[in-house]
């Protein structure tokens, strides 16, 4: 059985580290039981910089989303960009196409509607969280 390849956009992993019952939460769940999750430095960086940010203090604590990431890294295949991609309508996005094609992912998971209407891009299906679980978890909504 072939082992899926996941990149998640930092959005998803923001609401899955804030809300433990997300639906980013257990779409990320089942993407860490099943697969690999893929990240660059760049979008490992946006979501360490994102997520500790001052806002989210009042949501969770600093301490409880380190941990969060302290927990993330080891499990998250950290894959150079040789190819890079210069496609999304939102330039900021492509990051995650870099890590897609670069990492040789299977999927991308976002709610970014730049990145949606790519779906399919390079041959890598681009879902939202809820879409992703109707995929795997067919029965459970």
């Amino acid at each position: 059985m072939k082992i899926e390849r996941f990149v998640f956009d930092t959005n998803v992993l923001i609401s899955a580290a804030l809300i433990d019952e997300s639906v980013s939460a257990r779409a990320r769940n089942h993407a860490v039981r099943y697969g690999q999750l893929i990240a660059t430095e760049q979008t490992f960086a946006e979501l360490t910089g994102k997520l500790l940010a001052p806002k989210f203090d009042r949501y969770v604590s600093r301490g409880a989303r380190e941990t969060f990431l302290r927990r993330l890294q080891p499990i998250i295949e950290m894959v150079l960009v040789i190819q890079v991609v210069r496609v999304c309508r939102d330039p900021s996005d492509d990051m995650f196409l870099e890590a897609a094609v670069n990492g040789r992912a299977d999927v991308v998971v976002t709610g970014d509607k730049d990145l949606l209407a790519l779906h399919p891009f390079s041959g890598i299906s681009i879902v939202t969280p809820a879409d992703y679980l109707a995929l795997v978890e067919p029965e459970s909504e």
